[in-house]
């Protein structure tokens, strides 16, 4: 895990140090590191509200798959994997920026732990050159997972130790590089000791629990029924997930955690002011309901110019026929009436009428190939 934190890193610690350039101020650079981050994820976060606009108009058909299959859940899954992919629906993809957050999170980890190597840009060689330094001063005690930390504290105590490994313009960095933010140390992990450490997971906490209300808000519309405990039971586990994460990292970490949170409920009420997946979703149902109306309307419209032109066809076959009588004796041909091409003649019929007549063309070649007689299709065959 500390390679892969490493990695992650390192392109993490370059934003961290554009902002210390900038601002001089490591609370504030964090600050920005977690603006940064938040922007980079807004695309994800689009694609995140846009599944929930899909979810939100699949879910009446979701609904009935649920009802339908209640006894069967290997068919349960079977149609909600088939709706899934007729939709071009994602489960999953709402699961992204949360997914991405993790290792977001290991890295600012690698980089709060390794100021030195991410802001004050020391080598590798020169910083365990300068942890053996600090490990033989007698008022520094060298912290395991956090030993750059400890070799601060030593090049600030005695400066004059680090001399010969450090340039005086690296022990002046070094010397006034703050990790502090508003009183708290950001280097430290909180305990549950009264003091300000303890605001960092309280107001971990606190932010995680918004979100999960928010998330429920949204969650009404959009989530599956059988979800909905789920979703009830995570409104609870988040926050207290969020509080004892604090717990076992800096407070510079925390401080991220609290800051994303509170971008990320801001970020959530826009969103979901701008594409609010019910009001989307009912709109889009407003549209297709539209959309059918006008098709049905046309369905009936042409069914209506095709019974027209059927009921001219037998009329002109009537006269036809009538002609005909006189005519023969005479031997005049009489022009046969053309008959409505097959388009016309299925537009003119409804539904029941076409399987009748599919339902008699299979009757009759029986018939005709079985020697038998033919009988004719009545309404209880349709049935």
């Amino acid at each position: 895990m500390g390679f892969i934190a490493e990695i992650i890193g390192w392109p993490l610690g370059w934003v961290m140090w554009l902002g210390y350039q900038v601002l001089r101020n490591y609370g504030v650079a964090l600050i920005f590191f977690t603006f940064v981050t938040k922007l980079l994820m807004l695309p994800l976060m689009l694609k995140q509200q846009k599944s929930s606009v899909k979810m939100a108009l699949i879910k009446p058909k979701l609904d009935n798959i649920q009802k339908k299959y209640a006894n069967n859940k290997e068919k349960l899954n079977e149609e909600m994997m088939k709706l899934y992919q007729e939709e071009g629906y994602n489960p999953m993809s709402g699961c992204l920026p949360l997914l991405i957050q993790f290792p977001i999170l290991f890295g600012l980890i690698n980089v709060v732990y390794n100021p030195l190597t991410h802001i004050i840009r020391l080598s590798k060689d020169v910083i365990e050159q300068g942890l053996e330094i600090a490990k033989g001063m007698e008022n520094i005690i060298v912290n395991v997972s956090m030993p750059q930390i400890s070799i601060i504290q030593g090049v600030k105590n005695q400066p004059e130790l680090f001399s010969s490994l450090l340039s005086p313009d690296q022990i002046q960095r070094i010397s006034n590089f703050n990790m502090s933010f508003l009183g708290i140390d950001l280097t430290a992990v909180p305990t549950m000791a009264i003091n300000t450490l303890l605001l960092i997971p309280i107001l971990s906490g606190v932010t995680s629990f918004l979100i999960s209300i928010q998330s429920m808000k949204q969650s009404e519309t959009t989530a599956a029924g059988e979800n909905g405990g789920a979703m009830k039971g995570m409104m609870y586990i988040m926050p207290l997930f969020s509080v004892f994460f604090c717990f076992q990292v800096p407070a510079g970490v925390g401080l991220y955690w609290v800051i994303s949170n509170v971008l990320s409920y801001l970020q959530s009420m826009y969103m979901n002011k701008k594409y609010n997946p019910q009001e989307m979703a009912e709109k889009a149902r407003a549209e297709q309901a539209a959309l059918e109306e006008a098709e049905r309307k046309e369905r009936l419209e042409n069914r209506k110019k095709a019974r027209q032109e059927m009921a001219e066809y037998q009329a002109e076959v009537e006269a036809a026929a009538q002609a005909s009588k006189g005519k023969k004796k005479k031997n005049v041909e009489i022009e046969e009436p053309q008959a409505p091409d097959e388009e016309t003649m299925k537009k003119a019929m409804t539904a029941k009428e076409i399987n009748r007549m599919k339902l008699a063309a299979a009757r009759k070649r029986d018939a005709e190939k079985y020697g038998e007689e033919y009988v004719e299709v009545t309404d209880d065959d349709l049935r």
